[in-house]
C-alpha cells in the first residue's frame, strides 16, 4: 500500500448557479450548495482511496455568507485526515459575482467518507503522509474531529 500527501487528491470544482437553484428570492437553496459539496469531497475521496468511497456523515457545515443567483461557486476540497478506512475531507465553497469582480468565502463544511470494496465492505486505504506545519496541524484537528465523532455514535 502506498502513502500519499494531501495535494495528491485535492479537487477544485466550479459551477455557476442558476434560477432552478434558488428560492424566488434569488438565494441559493443549502441544499444545492451541500450537494456539490458532497461531490467534490466524493472526488478526493476516491482519488485518495482509488476505491468506491460513501459519504459517512457531514458535520461542521456552515454557511457564512448567501450564494445568489448568478454567483460562480468554487468548491475547493482537501483531505485532512485518513484511518484504516476512513478519510475526513474539507471543503471551502466562495462565490464570486464576475460583473463585480469578487470573491468572498460562503461556506465550510468537513465531510467523512469510507472507502468500500466490490463487496461493499471497507477496505484498507493509503495512509497520509503530512509535512508541512500547516498540514500536521490540519491532520491533528481532523483526528480530534474523528475521536469526536466515533463517541457520538456510541
Amino acid at each position: 500500500m502506498t502513502t500519499k500527501i494531501p495535494d495528491d487528491s485535492k479537487a477544485e470544482v466550479i459551477i455557476r448557479m442558476f434560477p432552478s437553484d434558488a428560492n424566488p428570492a434569488g438565494n441559493v437553496f443549502g441544499g444545492v450548495i451541500l450537494r456539490h459539496i458532497d461531490m467534490v469531497a466524493g472526488i478526493v475521496a476516491q482519488r485518495h482511496s482509488q476505491t468506491n468511497a460513501v459519504t459517512v456523515s457531514m458535520d461542521k457545515i456552515s454557511f457564512l455568507k448567501p450564494v445568489l443567483v448568478g454567483n460562480v461557486l468554487f468548491l475547493n476540497a482537501r483531505i485532512n485526515y485518513v484511518q484504516k478506512s476512513s478519510m475526513e475531507i474539507e471543503v471551502k465553497v466562495e462565490a464570486e459575482d464576475i460583473q463585480k469582480g469578487t470573491r468572498v468565502l460562503t461556506g465550510t463544511a468537513f465531510v467523512t467518507f469510507v472507502a468500500l470494496d466490490k463487496k461493499g465492505k471497507p477496505v484498507k486505504i493509503p495512509k497520509l503522509v503530512v509535512k508541512s506545519k500547516q498540514d500536521k496541524k490540519r491532520f491533528e484537528q481532523g483526528k480530534l474531529r474523528m475521536e469526536r465523532r466515533i463517541k457520538q455514535r456510541k
